[in-house]
């Protein structure tokens, strides 16, 4: 027959507990489980027996819940050797009152209490508990807090989340633990994240995001505020930070270096690959208040001659990021611009054309000197999700793209 209590860590954290007649033996000081892709198995008590503390095996424990409490015994307190190389978390140092990343709700959240459930075949770590009714239970005062809101048909919210689903981003530190595993946090979106690490406590923030892998710490880097951005790329080293700079916008990057104190910025120049070091270079010359400050480096552009497949290959080949295909620019053998295709336009012209015979001749652009001002007008004024722009010698520098835009404008607005 099989049996299942369930119980908190709450109910038995502090708690003294008996030999089976009855004689108390020492207090439970914490509860130890394995913590890995398994489910968390509890493996052992922290205990004060005798004015020591001592680990013990939890094989030796009995949890018995009598009414609305729980009762602990142990007969027999026999030392446990954590297993070398075995991931351990003791529940009340390491998980209660710790803050966690919930993943649907994209926010952090306070451990009030541990839910854990006793089978046959041992203890086991099931939940945490989020919920106001943790922090009740805790104080010792749920009952009568249940029994006072019961007449008015009211109920302590409970809220959950499976210890399953919990996961520690730093084990040395346990800053912040995760309510998803680490390998799902590529689920939320970067702006999400962003959030989250600059809600954390610095050391907690930095965790996580030296956790994050070079092409997320990228995304996540362009959603932070400037502030936010130079402390984390700060608590880099000067290697695994270019890496990540690599993967951003040359003029995402740019506008991160030229926050940086000037001996930070150029070691950080000349660690990067030297094509993004250049594009990088290229934007910080220009004034704030100019196109070319705001203008991405990186746009496909192809020459006249080349054939409507061949150009599909290469996109398909390449796959380039969606905010850098908006148009395809058609330029000369000098790189002046010459035109413009759509992507509609591809997908439904015959393969064997060439893009000269496609393009649209008439192009909307800016000059890379122009002040910034005067892009949204252009932009409204041509629908246009994108804008080339170019030199006094009409060849192409680069493109400024819409979110880019109304990023300038909140900022303006902001300091306004």
């Amino acid at each position: 027959m099989s049996f299942l209590v369930t119980y908190y860590l709450s109910n038995i954290l502090g708690r003294k507990f008996f030999d089976n007649s009855g004689e108390p033996v020492g207090r439970v000081k914490d509860v130890l489980v394995t913590f890995s892709k398994e489910k968390p198995r509890v493996v052992a008590v922290k205990a004060r027996i005798k004015g020591q503390d001592r680990i013990l095996d939890f094989s030796n424990f009995d949890i018995r819940r009598i009414q609305f409490d729980c009762v602990v015994y142990c007969d027999e307190p026999v030392d446990y050797v954590i297993p070398e190389g075995t991931n351990i978390l003791y529940l009340a140092e390491n998980i209660l009152d710790k803050q966690i990343l919930d993943i649907n709700g994209r926010k952090l959240v306070r451990v009030n209490d541990v839910r854990l459930v006793k089978i046959a075949s041992g203890s086991y770590a099931v939940a945490v508990d989020v919920g106001m009714d943790g922090i009740f239970r805790r104080l010792g005062i749920e009952r009568p807090v249940t029994s006072l809101l019961s007449p008015l048909r009211l109920k302590v919210p409970g809220r959950y989340i499976l210890f399953d689903d919990v996961e520690a981003v730093d084990y040395s530190t346990f800053g912040i633990t995760l309510s998803k595993p680490y390998t799902k946090l590529h689920t939320l979106h970067p702006s999400d994240l962003a959030d989250v690490i600059e809600d954390l406590d610095k050391k907690s923030g930095k965790a996580l995001f030296e956790s994050l892998d070079e092409e997320k710490a990228a995304d996540v880097l362009e959603e932070l505020e400037p502030e936010a951005q130079v402390e984390m790329i700060e608590s880099l080293s000067i290697e695994k930070a270019a890496d990540v700079i690599e993967k951003m916008p040359a003029d995402e990057a740019a506008d991160l270096i030229d926050e940086l104190e000037d001996d930070k910025a150029e070691q950080l120049l000349n660690e990067i690959e030297k094509e993004s070091s250049d594009d990088i270079r290229e934007i910080l010359q220009y004034k704030d208040d100019t196109v070319g400050s705001l203008m991405m480096t990186e746009f496909l552009s192809f020459k006249e001659n080349i054939t409507v497949e061949d150009t599909l290959e290469f996109l398909r080949t390449e796959k380039p990021e969606s905010d850098t295909i908006y148009y395809l620019y058609v330029v000369d053998n000098d790189n002046r611009l010459k035109g413009t295709v759509s992507l509609r336009d591809l997908v439904i012209a015959d393969p064997n054309m060439i893009l000269n015979d496609i393009m649209r001749r008439t192009v909307a652009y800016v000059y890379d000197n122009d002040e910034l001002d005067s892009l949204a007008e252009i932009i409204a004024k041509y629908n246009l999700l994108a804008i080339p722009v170019i030199n006094n010698e009409k060849k192409m520098e680069g493109v400024v793209v819409i979110d880019d835009i109304v990023e300038d404008l909140l900022d303006k607005r902001k300091t306004e």
